[in-house]
């Protein structure tokens, strides 16, 4: 992306300003995802907001002078921004798609009188699904919250702001800016270009290390909603099974008043009460449990149970009750040096890599795409994904979990090249994050291992503490889960592989290697998996294979680009895959589900075309090959009666 401006001075002071500004932090609190109870009430704010880009020098001028403090309109012109949504494709403005700097949003709403009023009045918080990259956010001008990160939530208790002034509109003002730096996750650097007989004066440009465009705005659901003033601020759960019973072990924690009580049940599908308990502390027994199954492990994958969670709590005068539902998924997960386990049993993952990423929309949350990217998985006979490359939107997690779709988790951990980015700062800002991940998604049966990162330059000498430090941590937050990174190192070079559960390694024989030479892969991706597993004695995920093909475009021999040659290319990965799965290879993801964008360059024309689905989500003749060998795999593996076929579920 690329910019220019009457000072470099100028550009200097919008790193400054983001990288410095003064604030209020989210909290360390719970994050539970927002939803409507007995006790408690949400509203979205999608829609329509206003919005303007800082165009200034410094791209400062937003708080120079003080935008927030009136209606964004009565400093300058405004436009219609869709929320959610990335900004850069919205309009015809070649200047907005690819701008660095800061953004700035507002919406004026109105809140019901009873979310104001009352002895002691109901808790208000304003929840931002995702918003990237770096979020500072006011209500009646009055700064609320400060957030650093895209991909993951942060929301602020705005009680005290708005319950002052019942009946007048609530204004909303987020500023937003886009810039990554080498201490930022994902990382990234500005470059200017001072040759003053090549470029404009002051011209810079963004640079990333990651191979998808750095999409920009409010990208999911800004949520209003409420809870009693005393509520049920976090809920833990982890499960265990036997054939006959099952343990859910939960801790549960509230806010507000210290004289509560608290009564839980866990009620199955049909609305039974299977197990109930009380305390904030402790464990339920559930006999003959549904176990939560991947899709096509079981006849009725992803079952749900529905922990309820009631409060009652004495503040003041007032006694307040709070209650709050958990989908709960009872399964394990354990990993061996040649299989990974689920409920005890070997799981194969067949699945994919994807991107939320679509026309127009660009990263914003999409209800229909959704829906119709898990018609295709199912289509496909997919049973699993990886986020690559930073955490994807909760209402996609909620799918997961109710599809029985497994998920490897990954953290926006892509990129990271540079030696300055393996540094201190860095170091604790992906800590954080990954505290804000599993916050977010510890309780997901659907979610069975953490991404740390993918492809990082994990044969530097940093990166043996680096990758120690953010694994052990990750741990430590989560002790039930295994724990991972994405490699494309060479295997005896890689300095962050020893502290993994899981090998995840990507490779693109034929492609990036060798180009053109499709017979070179059974030799160079036999020895890789060879190398790897007598190295580390670990499981093997080949995490990303694939290559480029334009719709449409054939060629027989197969040549690069074409529709053949993405076939022909899968097909000799597959050979090696059915070699190597007898063994330790425990499973494998298409690099990449769908078409994607990207930066502009010389080998990506209009994106990245490795996907088995066009950007539109049609198929290539890969996908056939895909399908076929998903469902015949399925098959061989399943508990399932053999008349499960991809024409019998899910058309």
């Amino acid at each position: 992306s690329a910019a220019s401006g009457d000072g470099r001075a100028g550009q200097c002071s919008l790193l400054l300003l983001l990288l410095f500004l003064p604030g209020l932090a989210a909290g360390p609190g719970g994050m539970l995802q927002p939803r409507d109870t007995p006790s408690r009430e949400r509203r979205e704010l999608g829609g329509l907001w206003s919005f303007r880009a800082d165009l200034s020098p410094g791209r400062d001028a937003g708080f120079a002078q003080r935008w927030y403090r009136r209606p964004l309109r009565q400093s300058g012109p405004v436009i219609d921004m869709p929320v959610p949504a990335s900004f850069n494709d919205i309009t015809q403005d070649p200047s907005l798609r690819n701008y660095i700097g800061w953004v700035w949003y507002e919406k004026e709403v109105l809140l019901p009188l009873r979310w104001l009023q009352g002895d002691p009045a109901p808790r208000v918080v304003l929840r931002f699904g995702s918003a990237h990259y770096y979020s500072i956010v006011w209500v009646n001008g009055v700064q609320v919250v400060e957030h650093e990160g895209g991909h993951l939530p942060f929301e602020a208790d705005i009680s005290s702001v708005v319950q002052g002034s019942p009946g007048t509109l609530c204004r909303i003002t987020v500023a937003l800016n886009n810039t990554l730096t080498p201490d930022t996750l994902p990382p990234g650097s500005i470059q200017y270009m001072s040759d003053k007989r090549r470029y404009p004066k002051n011209y810079f440009v963004q640079n990333i290390m990651f191979d998808f465009f750095n999409y920009a705005g409010i990208h999911r659901p800004v949520v209003l909603y409420t809870t009693p003033a005393a509520y049920i601020d976090d809920i833990t759960v982890t499960t265990t099974s036997s054939d006959s019973a099952a343990m859910v072990q939960y801790q549960v924690s509230v806010v507000g008043s210290t004289a509560n009580s608290l009564s839980l049940s866990l009620r199955d599908q049909e609305g039974k009460v299977v197990a109930t308990g009380d305390g904030p502390v402790g464990e339920l027994k559930v006999l003959n449990p549904n176990l939560w199954w991947p899709y096509l492990m079981h006849e009725n994958p992803g079952y749900l149970y529905s922990l309820e969670v009631r409060m009652q709590a004495q503040v003041g005068r007032a006694l307040l009750e709070d209650v709050y539902t958990l989908p709960l998924g009872i399964r394990s997960v354990h990993v061996t040096s040649t299989q990974f386990l689920i409920n005890g049993k070997p799981f194969y993952f067949h699945g994919v890599n994807k991107h939320e990423d679509a026309d127009i929309r660009g990263k914003g949350l999409d209800w229909p795409l959704i829906v119709k990217d898990f018609n295709l998985l199912r289509w496909l006979g997919a049973n699993s994904f990886r986020t690559s490359h930073y955490p994807y939107a909760e209402e996609i997690m909620d799918l997961c979990d109710a599809y029985g779709i497994v998920v490897i988790d990954e953290s926006p951990g892509v990129g990271i090249k540079l030696p300055e980015s393996f540094g201190n700062k860095s170091l604790q800002h992906h800590l954080a994050v990954m505290e804000e991940l599993i916050r977010r998604d510890k309780n997901r049966p659907s979610v069975v291992m953490w991404s740390v990162a993918n492809e990082p330059a994990s044969e530097l000498p940093p990166a043996a503490y680096y990758f120690k430090t953010v694994i052990a941590h990750t741990k430590a937050l989560d002790p039930s889960r295994p724990v991972t990174f994405v490699t494309n190192a060479n295997y005896a070079l890689d300095r962050g592989a020893p502290y993994v559960d899981v090998i995840c390694v990507n490779s693109y024989f034929s492609w990036y290697h060798d180009p053109g030479h499709l017979e070179v892969i059974p030799l160079q991706l036999t020895a890789q998996f060879e190398n790897w597993y007598k190295t580390y004695q670990k499981p093997i995920i080949q995490s990303e294979y694939g290559a480029d093909s334009v719709p449409g475009l054939h060629s027989d021999p197969p040549l690069m680009f074409t529709e053949e040659y993405q076939e022909a290319m899968l097909r000799e990965y597959h050979s090696v895959f059915d070699k190597k799965r007898k063994e330790y290879v425990i499973g494998e993801l298409i690099w990449n589900f769908a078409d994607f964008m990207t930066n502009q360059g010389t080998i990506r024309v209009v994106g990245n075309k490795k996907g088995i689905f066009t950007r539109q989500r049609q198929p290539k003749a890969a996908a056939f090959v895909l399908r076929d060998r998903y469902w015949k795999i399925a098959n061989e593996s399943s508990c399932l009666p053999p008349i499960i076929t991809s024409h019998s579920l899910f058309l």
